[in-house]
């Protein structure tokens, strides 16, 4: 896809995406998140991302709110381990109007102690809430468990001791030092010419003062595999088998994105879904998935069955990934994996907010984005030999880390 890049002498980029739709789709993506925070500041990154639209130098929080949805546009944000993300759908006048409000709720956020303590009790609920769900909170508790040790491991969310023990002074400190410009990216896709996009975020975004300090992120250590089992109130049991995997920069990045997608990726028609939950009627939900991250990676297999099926369960699972390890796929195979993993990528393309959020991260990742068709021939060259020896390497049985929420009894 045609896109342009222009820095600022701040170092803040403008990636620009034309589209000849009357819908615009914008984003603010910043290359911080929740392992770039102190120990004992666990959730400090989510809980700026809620306060920035809470009251700024010059708006109120119904101000900020309505400043895009008195327009009929949709804005909204989130917090990942290492990016926070601002974004909006609106339609194609009121580009200035949308990049304006993200540069006044990023960088002039007054951050009030009542709006403060009215927000911790939110996020509080927040944190309450997803603990409810086993089948999201054992994900967390896996990443505590590969990432032992390392911000990597932290609930985004943090706990509740430490949300409650964030002041005024930790978020500032924490902007100041981990909310750089030369890591800040503000892409738009919409019908607009490369010149006029140019001309209004440099309106928006010139005068921003340069802040570079210099931040180190601390790569995980491996850690030994273990095996946990857990009670919790719960009607069915969790699990999740899994261990670290490798990097946005690893050579294999492609092969495992593809191992994943054919092992338990999106759709019915992955291995583990159709052996488990369509031929044996085990589980109900199956799937596996991969998360490359700047410096490491993560790959995990969920599922989630009655206690009385749990041992079959296991026993599937380790005999699909026996076989992907022992035997390579055929030629037929591989060839479906990669259409499979190709369309999917192609429909993917017209989520158009999800397109530009992922540009904007691949252009803060690696300083350029992959065409389409690039990233299609990299598919294309994954080779089965190579497919083995991923599976072989991340799926190893002396590497891989399970935990198992079941029911008390």
């Amino acid at each position: 896809m045609e896109y342009n890049v222009h820095t600022l002498p701040n170092g803040i980029r403008l990636l620009h995406v034309p589209s000849a739709s009357p819908i615009s789709h914008a984003c603010i993506v910043i290359n911080s998140g929740s392992r770039d925070e102190a120990d004992d500041k666990s959730g400090l990154a989510h809980f700026i991302e809620h306060l920035i639209f809470k009251r700024t130098e010059k708006r109120t929080t119904n101000q900020i709110l309505n400043r895009l949805e008195s327009v009929g546009a949709d804005l909204n944000a989130y917090t990942t381990k290492e990016y926070t993300c601002i974004h909006a759908s609106f339609l194609n006048p009121y580009l200035d109007r949308t990049l304006e409000l993200f540069n006044d709720i990023v960088f002039h956020s007054t951050f009030p102690e009542d709006e403060m303590e009215k927000e911790k009790s939110v996020i509080l609920d927040e944190i309450a809430s997803y603990l409810d769900q086993p089948e999201e909170a054992i994900y967390d508790d896996f990443e505590d468990l590969i990432f032992a040790g390392n911000a990597l491991g932290r609930n985004i969310l943090g706990s509740s001791e430490s949300v409650m023990s964030i002041t005024r002074a930790d978020i500032f400190k924490f902007l100041a030092f981990k909310y750089r410009t030369s890591e800040i990216v503000v892409a738009v896709l919409g019908n607009y010419s490369f010149n006029r996009a140019k001309a209004v975020f440099t309106k928006h975004y010139a005068d921003i003062a340069e802040n570079t300090p210099s931040i180190t992120r601390t790569p995980p250590k491996k850690v030994r595999p273990r095996a946990i089992v857990e009670q919790k109130p719960i009607q069915q049991v969790h699990a999740v088998l899994g261990a670290q995997a490798y990097s946005l920069h690893h050579e294999y990045k492609t092969g495992l994105l593809l191992l994943n997608n054919f092992l338990g990726g999106n759709g019915m028609s992955s291995v583990l879904n159709l052996q488990i939950r369509e031929k044996h009627g085990i589980a109900y939900t199956i799937e596996s998935s991969y998360s490359p991250l700047s410096d490491t990676g993560l790959f995990t297999i969920y599922f989630g069955t009655d206690k009385e099926k749990v041992d079959k369960a296991w026993m599937l699972i380790n005999r699909e990934l026996k076989k992907i390890k022992d035997k390579s796929l055929s030629p037929i195979q591989l060839q479906k994996a990669k259409q499979k993993l190709i369309g999917q990528i192609a429909l993917g393309e017209e989520n158009r907010i999800g397109l530009i959020i992922s540009m904007a991260k691949s252009l803060l990742d690696y300083g350029f984005v992959d065409s389409l068709q690039t990233v299609f021939n990299k598919i294309e060259a994954v080779s089965s030999d190579a497919l083995a020896d991923i599976a072989n390497e991340v799926l190893d049985e002396e590497n891989l880390s399970s935990l198992s929420f079941f029911p008390i009894s």
